[in-house]
């Protein structure tokens, strides 16, 4: 059986909380530092309790420690990798090599000791069968694929190696391959690499060609829609993927609760045959999940056929929410805003949020205070106007929806009755095994008097039996009475349920097997380029040594430590010139000269590598 895990991003302990209750067979969170979202740190004690939960379903825990790391930070790192190790972590997520070398030799005269999978983050851009490989070589249990990658390439790495593979599926995506952006830290001295990134990517730019002449004129011209492959999980599950990543460890509980939940049903539509989910437990109540009403910048699927498409979100790069009509009256004072609803029955409610596009491009937002049928009743918005198509960004009712409607997820017990009458008592062993494999039982003594309405007894025993105590959900299984039944209170039956219920949880919940491959017996392959460049992002000494040890012929260091003249800042399959109907080679147009990015002074240069389809942006002369 294959597993199919869907991993859901969690910024503090709540939000992971809420994951796993709503589906998720794992969660990815930083620990106190070395994670790729600075904003998203949490303690090891914090860690500890999440992980502890997270078992209770047999869903597992992974920590970013992401970050390139510099020298005087890697005695600090290694403890951190020990810390979570202790706490309870399933793996670790990587960026730098150096982790690598740590989890082989140890550190600083200190014997390795860390016993947990590593996993290679996307932000070591692994898209071709040879990255994949050597990838493997060193030890890594799992890499976490490009987003850019198409189902044919997946399948590629996928014969090239035996590791798990993990695939983004859904939120935000990077203009540019991951974890080769230097933008950032160009233009702030903020590494992207480093978890302070300024999504320089989300800002507006100009166009203009060699002469200055401005082509488009305030968008945001390197921003991308979101993803959203939740229709494509079976044929990227056939494709080789084990997990499916959620992004998002900058967002609320609300968007991880109502992601989460649409993905797990997605998931478990899928989960039979050679199928089967990662982690334990079946989630009931709650809401009716709809991304729609969530944060995105609209949908895509970007590469995944292989095939180029209109990818840009260059009129919002924020959340424009779901259109729900165009404007068609306005008071004179700008406080009543009447719209034309793009479908029958839409409803409008006070307290909901709207965005639209100005006139002068921006993106305008605005709460609705009142909103009756078609109307709503606001502060003044003085850049509305007639026409301006609406969208809700923020729908009220939904959102207390996801706050109220709490999912509760549960693991199944059934639990098998054996009565009988020995010496003019009865004897009543009950047992229980759980969906995950655990068996527990209880030998009691009932009493000596027998009931004497069969039917009815038999009722209670399945009534008292068939409820939920603590995280379990229990059924009735075989019931064994040749002798008829002992009259039996519906307190006394509860008490067994209990019992039951204390001992399973006294027993750690099995977990499914995941992969471990230990970087003390990895038999590291030769590294598949010449050279180590800048964008191999090595930033101390260790992670040197594995790139020479695995033959490369010379090591560049990484572009936070020199900020080379001219590196490449941005490499990306998404072009502008085809974004704009200009791509000579798929759109026929005709060949224009040299095309820049100016914000605020700043000019970059593109170029256009129409032999690979890619894109790069560097800093203009």
């Amino acid at each position: 059986m294959r597993q199919l895990e869907l991993l859901a991003p969690a910024r503090d302990i709540n939000i992971g909380i809420a994951a796993i209750d709503c589906g998720a067979d794992a969660v990815y969170i930083a620990g106190p530092k070395f994670g790729a979202r600075q904003a998203a740190g949490n303690s090891i004690e914090d860690i500890r309790q999440l992980c502890s939960y997270a078992h209770r379903f047999g869903a597992r825990i992974f920590v970013t420690l992401n970050t390139i790391l510099y020298d005087d930070e890697l005695e600090e790192a290694y403890d951190h990798m020990l810390a979570v190790q202790e706490a309870g972590a399933d793996a670790i997520i990587v960026q730098d090599m150096a982790v690598v070398d740590m989890a082989r030799n140890g550190f600083g005269g200190r014997k390795a000791d860390f016993r947990i999978p590593l996993h290679a983050s996307t932000q070591c851009a692994i898209r071709t069968p040879e990255q994949a490989a050597w990838l493997e070589s060193l030890g890594f249990s799992r890499l976490i694929l490009e987003r850019e990658l198409s189902l044919e390439q997946i399948k590629a790495i996928r014969d090239a190696v035996s590791c798990e593979l993990e695939f983004f599926v859904h939120g935000a995506l990077c203009v540019c391959y991951s974890g080769q952006c230097y933008l950032s830290e160009m233009i702030a001295g903020r590494s992207a690499n480093r978890g302070a990134c300024i999504q320089a990517c989300r800002s507006r730019y100009d166009l203009a060609d060699a002469s200055g002449k401005i082509l488009v004129r305030d968008k945001a011209l390197l921003s991308l829609k979101d993803y959203n492959l939740k229709d494509r999980l079976e044929e990227l599950a056939e494709a080789g993927i084990t997990s499916f990543k959620i992004e998002g460890r900058l967002k609320n509980i609300s968007y991880v609760r109502n992601v989460v939940r649409d993905y797990s049903l997605a998931l478990d539509r899928i989960a039979v045959g050679d199928f089967v989910r990662a982690s334990f437990g079946s989630v009931a109540g709650g809401f009716t999940p709809d991304t729609s009403k969530t944060f995105n910048r609209g949908y895509t699927e970007l590469f995944l056929d292989g095939k180029r498409g209109r990818w840009a979100s260059a009129d919002a790069a924020k959340a424009m929410g779901e259109e729900v009509g165009s404007v068609v009256s306005l008071s004179r004072d700008k406080t009543s805003v009447t719209i034309r609803p793009i479908r029958k029955g839409l409803e409008l409610n006070n307290g909901d949020g709207f965005s639209f596009v100005a006139k002068d491009g921006s993106v305008t937002g605005f709460r609705g205070d009142v909103c009756s049928g078609s109307t709503i009743r606001c502060k003044a918005v003085p850049e509305i106007f007639v026409g301006a198509r609406l969208f809700r960004n923020i729908n009220a009712a939904f959102e207390k929806e996801l706050e109220r409607q709490a999912c509760v997820r549960t693991i199944g017990v059934q639990v098998s009755y054996g009565f009988a009458l020995e010496d003019g008592g009865w004897r009543l062993n009950a047992s229980a095994r759980s969906e995950d494999g655990r068996e527990v039982c209880e030998r009691i003594e009932a009493g000596t008097q027998q009931a004497q309405n069969l039917d009815r007894m038999l009722s209670m025993l399945e009534s008292q039996t068939c409820r939920t105590t603590g995280h379990y959900r229990f059924s009735l299984g075989h019931v064994d009475a040749p002798e008829g039944l002992p009259f039996m209170s519906a307190a006394f039956l509860n008490g067994i349920r209990r019992s039951l219920a204390e001992k399973l949880a006294a027993m750690p919940c099995r977990k499914r097997d995941i992969l471990l491959r230990n970087p003390e017996d990895a038999v590291i392959g030769k590294f598949p380029q010449k050279d180590a460049t800048c964008q191999n992002n090595i930033s101390n000494h260790l992670s040197e040594s594995v790139y020479r040890n695995a033959g490369a012929e010379s090591v560049s260091p990484a572009y936070e430590l020199t900020h080379e003249a001219g590196a490449e800042l941005m490499r990306t399959r998404y072009c502008i010139r085809y974004e704009l109907g200009m791509c000579p080679v798929h759109q026929g147009a005709s060949a224009v000269g040299p095309l820049f990015l100016l914000n605020n002074g700043r000019r970059l240069a593109l170029h256009f590598d129409c032999r690979n389809c890619e894109m790069t942006v560097r800093e203009a002369d």
